[in-house]
């Protein structure tokens, strides 16, 4: 099927969808346009709640993002949906706790498709990226998504040939 674009799809996952999973979305979708693959990656975020939906990223992340000029345009939160494990190839959660909820939802993830964001990171400094809807520090966040989405990035480009 040559000419033939194969488009993969990401789903970033944390709690509520306004502080980890939005930043990494358009982390993620900025290394993608810069590296013009935007016809064969796709970027999308969710939480495992739903108390935000509908909301914009919450101010901590949008400020960072605004720092780094990049663009979160469009971005409301949204709750994870059983459908999302059929449509998207990778889902990547970012702390064990989205993990467990994740696996409540979709039951046992028989394809792998659940990861960790800091099983992209070589020699990450902790598991789990701190939320800093709790922690306050965003920019710590940032570090760790940004070099998180940087692995991704370098994993599918590989893994696909892309």
């Amino acid at each position: 099927m040559e000419g033939v674009m194969i488009l993969k799809k990401v789903l970033f996952v944390c709690l509520g969808n306004i502080c980890r999973s939005p930043m990494a979305e358009a982390v993620l979708r900025d290394q993608v346009q810069r590296n013009n693959l935007e016809h064969k990656i796709s970027v999308d975020s969710a939480g495992t709640g739903g108390w935000h939906t509908n909301q914009p990223p919450h101010e901590g992340t949008r400020t960072l993002l605004d720092r780094y000029d990049i663009s979160y345009k469009g971005q409301t939160a949204r709750r994870v949906r059983s459908e999302d494990f059929a449509e998207f190839d990778y889902i990547i959660a970012m702390d064990a706790q989205n993990i467990k909820d994740l696996e409540c939802i979709v039951g046992t993830d028989a394809d792998g498709k659940i990861t960790r964001l800091t099983d992209y990171i070589d020699h990450p400094p902790e598991a789990d990226v701190p939320d800093p809807y709790y922690t306050g520090d965003f920019d710590y966040t940032y570090e760790l998504i940004s070099r998180g989405c940087h692995g991704i990035l370098n994993h599918i480009r590989k893994r696909h040939d892309i």
